[in-house]
């Protein structure tokens, strides 16, 4: 199933939420710790300057903006769905208790733990909802200075080339240089928000990392250690992170 393909205005945002994010489960949490290290290093050393962030395919999650939160300026939601939309709208004016756990997880980091700041007011003050397509992406050129896309590429199509595809549309987002976070679901069969079954696209490591190579400078991509426990038809988490290359120079056009 291509993505245009899937019922995305069908996509249940409170059941996603209610089975995936109604507590904080091992995967998220590990991979909140690596994160927080990520970000929290780059941002320690930058200087004083506008930040922009950008989570693509954000659905009805919100801790990879929470990830942002300390340093953005302002953080862009880009979602396709327009019922994720109106839940992100929703979640923009003062998010929901359950999302407390991810972002004490971060703050169990020192750069975010001693900033002191009221997430839920910085959260209202910085994060605006954009609806669009991952494919419109290349019409804003590298607008961003740091990014996240979790779950996305592979899970909104079968094909490997859209996968591709999403892949080079978030990295070419980003201004050179900047940080980024990625997580995929290795070898998916696919997942169910509510009453609709949407597709994914079978991808292990191999497949993350040279989807990543022509476009970051420095990565790292890793297997979470956590077993696969959030839902049926997939085998693990991918995590990918790192920076976006400097210059696009031998990248080829699409």
């Amino acid at each position: 199933m291509k993505n245009a393909d899937a019922p995305w205005d069908s996509f249940d945002p409170i059941a996603y939420v209610r089975h995936n994010y109604r507590f904080l489960q091992a995967e998220d949490e590990e991979i909140l710790h690596i994160i927080r290290g990520h970000f929290g290093g780059y941002f320690r050393k930058q200087g004083v300057g506008p930040v922009y962030g950008i989570d693509v395919g954000a659905g009805a999650n919100l801790y990879p903006a929470l990830s942002m939160l300390p340093w953005c300026d302002e953080i862009t939601l880009f979602e396709h769905s327009l019922a994720n939309v109106e839940y992100l709208e929703g979640q923009a004016g003062g998010y929901d208790e359950n999302w407390d756990p991810f972002w004490n997880a971060l703050c169990e980091h020192d750069a975010y733990g001693s900033r002191y700041l009221d997430p839920r007011e910085r959260f209202r003050k910085v994060v605006k909802v954009e609806q669009g397509n991952i494919f419109g992406l290349e019409r804003f050129g590298g607008r961003w200075s740091v990014g996240t896309m979790f779950f996305v590429a592979e899970s909104m199509t079968t094909s490997h080339q859209e996968f591709n595809l999403g892949v080079r549309r978030f990295m070419c987002a980003l201004a050179p240089g900047a940080p980024f976070a990625a997580a995929f679901m290795e070898h998916s069969k696919g997942y169910h928000a509510g009453e609709e079954f949407f597709p994914a696209c079978d991808v292990g490591e191999s497949h993350v990392r040279a989807s990543l190579a022509p476009f970051a400078g420095n990565f790292e991509v890793q297997r979470l250690k956590s077993a696969a426990g959030v839902r049926d038809g997939y085998s693990g988490m991918i995590l990918a992170y790192g920076w976006r290359r400097n210059t696009d120079a031998g990248i080829p056009a699409v």
